[in-house]
């Protein structure tokens, strides 16, 4: 099956699993990425390798006119991390699909991993669906994998699950069965949205108790949470917690030591142990 795949590194490991199955790619449309926390690398090497043609602007309908012209219609779109919605395709591809990791319908949105680890989710998954015209991650689901989330599951543990898991999807059931999945697509049904997230979703309550904030700083991993330590504001890279009865009001800094800072949670206290300054080009940003 000739493929033309849209997206970026995140899980760019689905381009590889289907040509390692035999199909064959004809293009990729890529988005500029900031090198810090979103990265192209590996598939736009995979493009040079294959010598294909590489876009990094939004798909429009001349794109996908050329494909056909040039292809016919017997050829996939393949989508897995791409931030456009893509319409049009129908009667240019004879397939488009989008690599989603969420266990949907639940986690519709732009990149569900954070609040499923905030959440306390005890299951995750990935899930290869119809691409759909009308709306983000909506479309009839072709295959889907769950696997359990460990109570102390990290950003960078639950990624590589899901990205081991789309692999599997994209070599397993899309690679070898996607015309009959095709024809047996089931209807997603109702489902729920999440945001992408802000700063406030990535900054830590003291109000909370210690397990919630340790969840929270497991959830956001690499890309840091943020605090507020007196009038400054932090990212932390690295914290600890217990539970202690204490009578400190939550987010009092009731320790120092060197960089370390010990702060009052509502049930134990937080030790901060590696933290940077926001600077004020920070704010309203994903990540650093």
């Amino acid at each position: 099956m000739k493929f033309a795949f849209a997206g970026i590194d995140f899980l760019g490991g689905v381009f590889e699993a289907l040509v390692e199955a035999g199909w064959t790619p004809i293009k990729l449309f890529t988005r500029p990425c900031d090198g810090l926390y979103d990265h192209n690398e590996a598939v736009v090497a995979q493009s040079r390798r294959h010598r294909i043609p590489m876009q990094l602007s939004r798909i429009k309908l001349a794109d996908l006119d050329a494909l056909a012209q040039t292809h016919g219609t017997d050829w996939a779109l393949v989508v897995a991390g791409y931030p456009w919605l893509i319409r049009g395709w129908r009667g240019r591809a004879a397939y488009a699909l989008n690599f989603h990791p969420s266990p949907l319908p639940i986690g519709r949105g732009p990149y569900p991993l954070f609040k499923a680890i905030t959440d306390a989710r005890e299951a995750w998954g990935v899930t290869a669906h119809v691409l759909a015209e009308e709306g983000f991650d909506t479309g009839d689901i072709l295959a889907q994998e769950a696997f359990a989330m460990a109570p102390q599951e990290t950003h960078e543990t639950l990624l590589a699950k899901c990205q081991i898991a789309a692999r599997r999807l994209a070599s397993g059931p899309i690679a070898r069965d996607l015309p009959a999945r095709w024809r047996s697509a089931q209807v997603q049904g109702d489902g729920s949205y999440w945001p992408r997230v802000t700063d406030a979703d990535r900054t830590l309550d003291f109000r909370s108790d210690v397990d919630a904030i340790l969840r929270r700083m497991r959830a956001f991993g690499t890309i840091e949470t943020i605090a507020r330590l007196g009038d400054s504001r932090v990212f932390v890279a690295a914290a600890e917690g217990w539970r202690e009865p204490h009578r400190h009001s939550p987010g009092t800094i009731v320790h120092r030591y060197r960089r370390h800072v010990v702060v009052a949670a509502r049930d134990g206290f937080i030790q901060i142990t590696r933290w940077s300054p926001v600077a004020v080009s920070d704010a309203g940003q994903l990540g650093r």
